[in-house]
């Protein structure tokens, strides 16, 4: 099922008496969600992609915009008749019932046309019970169930009634680190088996990026940039979407264009053909330096950690706009430990040019 949003916005009152007005969560959202595709809605607390999830399934009513499934205007339709599954951060199972009963309730709600006969409703329970691996649970309650299980009886319910679309809102949150691994790779099983487009929202860029076909990054309501996660890592549409994505982090200094010759501090660290002379934000990923012993880019050395295949160089540079500057080398090179400077020479391709004041992306001529 297709999920087209035009222009969706809501706006909640403000709160407190100092404030006045109205605060915007989501501000003019629009994005395609092709059928079948799992899109991560990624951003920080607060940026409006849950309110974005209420407003998909009903929840929240939009202040102005439209939502479509398929060519069907749903922005007015009650929740319950829009075909959406929702699994839930906190999974709201219902302590008293069994595994297979939390399954079976959306069924039970059924009425009419749609109601389901008993051996039916046994069948679809099982059915989603072995899609999620858990038919051997059936008889627990959901105290007696590890984090992971839980989640997997409420993906369970959320696939019992064949919903048009799935919705997963932080879904991973209350795990370990080990068991989001694996239930991530399980989320993006089920949704490869059923086929049902699925929106997953969650703050953590890794998530989003390694089970998603397409990542849509929000800031302040807005919708900074839609792509493919590579290509979105790759080609930063802004400072805050470079600075969003990647672990660790990328490295943000103050630099200065002149000339067609790219500057940090002192350095004159790559050429910028086709920018005007300027000062600049530069965004190096930490994988964008070549540990070279004559680079042109000279930091001082703090430590290094080794990481197995990988050694990570911390160093501190006076343009740096964080506290340090981190950059990830093979193992098999050797860095001088009794040395108080490290030098680098960079990959063009991991350097990234941005506006100082509007943050925005400027592109340069890669030679």
């Amino acid at each position: 099922m297709k999920i087209v949003l035009q222009n969706l916005t809501k706006k909640f009152p403000a709160r407190g008496r100092k404030s006045q007005g109205e605060v915007t969560a989501v501000d003019d959202f629009t994005c395609e969600i092709p059928d079948g595709e799992l899109m991560g809605l990624l951003g920080p607390s607060g940026c409006g992609k849950s309110t974005t999830l209420n407003m998909i399934c009903g929840l929240e009513k939009p202040t102005g915009g439209n939502i479509f499934f398929g060519e069907e205007d749903v922005t007015a339709l009650a929740p319950e008749l829009r075909g959406v599954g929702m699994v839930f951060q906190n999974y709201a199972l219902y302590p008293h019932l069994s595994v297979r009963d939390n399954i079976r309730f959306p069924l039970e709600n059924l009425k009419g046309k749609n109601k389901l006969s008993k051996e039916e409703m046994e069948r679809r329970v099982m059915e989603a019970a072995g899609l999620v691996q858990i038919e051997e649970l059936m008889d627990r309650r959901p105290k007696e169930l590890s984090g992971g299980q839980q989640q997997r009886v409420a993906i369970a319910r959320a696939l019992v009634k064949m919903p048009r679309v799935l919705l997963l809102d932080e879904p991973l949150s209350n795990l370990d680190a080990r068991l989001r691994l694996q239930t991530r790779e399980e989320i993006r099983r089920i949704q490869k088996k059923t086929g049902i487009t699925t929106v997953f929202v969650t703050h953590d860029q890794d998530e989003a990026m390694s089970i998603s076909d397409r990542i849509a990054v929000m800031n302040h309501g807005v919708l900074m940039q839609l792509g493919k996660p590579q290509e979105v890592y790759d080609n930063p549409a802004n400072l805050f979407v470079a600075k969003f994505l990647g672990t660790p982090p990328i490295n943000v200094f103050e630099g200065t264009v002149e000339n067609g010759m790219l500057y940090i501090g002192d350095d004159a660290v790559l050429p910028a053909g086709g920018v005007p002379d300027q000062k600049v934000w530069t965004g190096i990923r930490p994988e964008g330096f070549i540990l070279k012993e004559d680079g042109p880019f000279a930091c001082q050395l703090n430590r290094v950690e080794v990481m197995g295949r990988d050694v990570s160089i911390v160093s501190t540079h006076s343009a740096c706009a964080g506290q340090t500057v981190r950059s990830i080398i093979n193992a098999e090179n050797r860095v001088d430990t009794g040395s108080s400077e490290v030098r680098f020479a960079l990959k063009p391709n991991k350097v990234f040019l941005f506006h100082r004041d509007t943050e925005e992306r400027i592109l340069f001529d890669i030679r």
